[in-house]
C-alpha cells in the first residue's frame, strides 16, 4: 500500500509500513469471514437474516468500513501510533460483537481477543500487546457484567439456556479468558521486543560485517603494495643519505635532499602502518615496564623531524621507575610510537606533546597529550577506522593499527579512550591491567 505524506522519522516510516500490512492482512481476513458466514450460515440464502446474523453481518460490515477508513488514513500519512492504538481498540470492541452472538460467555470467538494482542504485539511491541490485552479484558468482562445484570440479553433467535447469565458460571470462563489472553499478550510481547532487539543487532553486525570484507579487501591491495613500495623506498633513503654526504653539494642541494629524506620516513612510516594493519599478529603476552616504553618513545620522538627543529617538544610525566603491566613489549611499544607521531604532527608549533604514565593498584593509564586543535565530537567515533583521518595529509591508518591492538589486548583489560580538554587538544587513554612483580 502506497503512503501519503512521509513519516517524520524512521520509526514512523517503519510503523506505517506495517500499518500497511496489517491493514490489508485486516480486509482479507474480514472478507474471507463474511464469505463463510455466509455460505457456512445463511447457506448461500443472503435474503432472509435472522437477528443473530443480522447482528454478525452488520459487525463485518462495520469491520470492513473501518478498515477501509483505515487504508485511507494512512495514505494521508502521519499518526500512525494513533492509528495503530485506534485499530487494536477497535478491532477488540469488534470481537465482543461477534463473541456475543456466537455464545456469550462461553463462545469460543474469544480467541480472537488473542489474535488483536498479536497484531499489537508486530505493530507496537509489548505497549501494543498491552493495550489489546487490557482492552480485551475489560471489554469481554462489560459482556459478561452485562448478561449478569440482565442488561444485555441473549439473542431472540437463539436459546435463552445455551448463554451463561449468572454469576457463577460466568465467572470461569472470564478467569480462563483473561489468563489467556494476558499469557498471549505477554508472550507476544516479549518475543517482539527480542525480535526488535535482535534485529537491530543484527543490522550492525551486518554493517560490521560488510565494513571488516572491505577492509580486509583493502589490506590485501595494501600489504601487496606496501611490499613493492619498501625495497625502491630503501634504495632512495640510501641513495639520499650517500648524496647528502657529498662535500660538491651547496646548501639549497642539501635542503633538498633533507626534503627526500623527510618524506622517504614519513612513507615508511606509511608503509611499515600498512603492513601492521593488513598482517596482525597475535600479542604474546608478558609483564611490561610501561614507563620504561614511554621514555623510550619519548626518546625516539625527540629526533622526530618537527621536534628536533624545536617546533614542538615531547615530554614524559610519570614514576622514574617501572610500572608493569600485561602486554604485548613491541606491539605496545608501536601503540605508543603511533599515538605520540599522531601527536607531533597536530600539535601547533611551540606546543607540546605529554607522555602520562599513572600507574595504579588495579591498572596502569598512559595517555598522550597533544597541543593540537582537538578533535571534533562527530569525529571521535570514527577516528578509530582505518583509512579516515581528519587531517589533509593523513591517511587514517596509525590510529586504527592502535584500535586493532588494544582490542587484541581486550582480555588483559585494556581499552582506549579519547577526550578534548576544553581550550583544545586531545588526550588518549590506554588503559591496562596493572601487574605486581614479586
Amino acid at each position: 500500500m502506497k503512503l501519503g505524506v512521509p513519516a517524520t522519522s524512521a520509526r514512523e516510516q517503519e510503523l506505517g509500513t506495517r500499518l500497511a500490512w496489517v491493514t490489508g492482512l485486516r480486509l482479507a481476513f474480514l472478507l474471507v469471514l463474511v464469505f463463510a458466514t455466509s455460505f457456512f450460515y445463511l447457506k448461500g440464502d443472503l435474503a432472509k437474516f435472522p437477528e443473530s446474523e443480522r447482528v454478525l453481518f452488520a459487525t463485518l460490515g462495520v469491520a470492513l468500513g473501518t478498515a477501509l477508513g483505515y487504508a485511507l488514513v494512512l495514505r494521508t500519512g502521519g499518526h500512525f501510533e494513533r492509528l495503530a492504538y485506534a485499530q487494536l481498540v477497535l478491532d477488540q470492541i469488534t470481537w465482543t460483537a461477534i463473541v456475543y452472538v456466537t455464545g456469550g460467555p462461553g463462545s469460543g470467538a474469544t480467541s480472537f481477543y488473542g489474535l488483536t494482542c498479536l497484531v499489537g504485539a508486530v505493530l507496537i511491541g509489548l505497549r501494543g500487546a498491552s493495550v489489546a490485552a487490557i482492552t480485551g479484558i475489560v471489554v469481554f468482562a462489560l459482556l459478561c457484567l452485562g448478561f449478569v445484570t440482565k442488561a444485555i440479553v441473549p439473542p431472540g433467535d437463539q436459546l435463552a439456556a445455551s448463554y451463561a447469565t449468572r454469576l457463577d458460571a460466568v465467572s470461569y470462563p472470564l478467569l480462563t479468558s483473561a489468563l489467556g489472553i494476558g499469557l498471549v499478550a505477554s508472550l507476544a510481547g516479549y518475543l517482539a521486543e527480542r525480535l526488535k532487539r535482535t534485529g537491530g543487532q543484527l543490522v550492525i553486525e551486518s554493517a560490521r560485517a560488510d565494513e571488516a570484507e572491505r577492509l580486509a579487501v583493502l589490506g590485501r591491495i595494501a600489504a601487496g603494495l606496501a611490499h613493492e613500495i619498501r625495497n625502491p623506498l630503501g634504495s632512495i633513503s640510501g641513495s639520499v643519505e650517500m648524496l647528502r654526504e657529498s662535500p660538491a653539494l651547496g646548501d639549497e642541494d642539501k635542503q633538498l635532499c633533507a626534503i627526500i629524506h623527510r618524506e622517504s620516513l614519513r612513507l615508511n612510516d606509511l608503509v611499515t602502518d600498512m603492513m601492521d594493519l593488513a598482517k596482525p599478529r597475535k600479542p604474546q603476552m608478558e609483564p611490561v615496564d610501561l614507563a620504561g616504553v614511554a621514555r623510550e618513545v619519548r626518546a625516539l620522538a625527540s629526533h622526530s623531524e618537527r621536534s628536533a627543529a624545536g617546533d614542538v617538544l615531547v615530554r614524559y610525566e610519570g614514576p622514574e621507575g617501572a610500572a608493569f603491566a600485561e602486554c604485548d613489549p613491541s606491539q605496545m611499544k608501536q601503540v605508543l610510537w603511533n599515538l605520540v607521531r599522531n601527536g607531533v604532527q597536530v600539535t601547533r608549533a611551540g606546543s607540546t606533546v605529554t607522555i602520562r604514565v599513572l600507574p595504579g593498584a588495579q591498572t596502569t593509564v598512559v595517555e598522550v597529550e597533544d597541543g593540537g586543535p582537538g578533535i571534533p565530537e562527530n569525529d571521535r567515533a570514527r577516528i578509530f577506522d582505518a583509512f579516515y583521518t581528519t587531517r589533509a595529509s593523513g591517511a587514517g591508518i596509525g590510529l586504527a593499527v592502535v584500535k586493532r591492538i588494544v582490542d587484541d589486548h581486550a582480555a588483559q583489560g585494556a581499552r582506549i579512550e579519547v577526550r578534548c580538554p576544553e581550550g583544545g587538544g586531545a588526550v588518549f587513554s590506554l588503559t591496562l591491567a596493572t601487574v605486581t612483580l614479586s
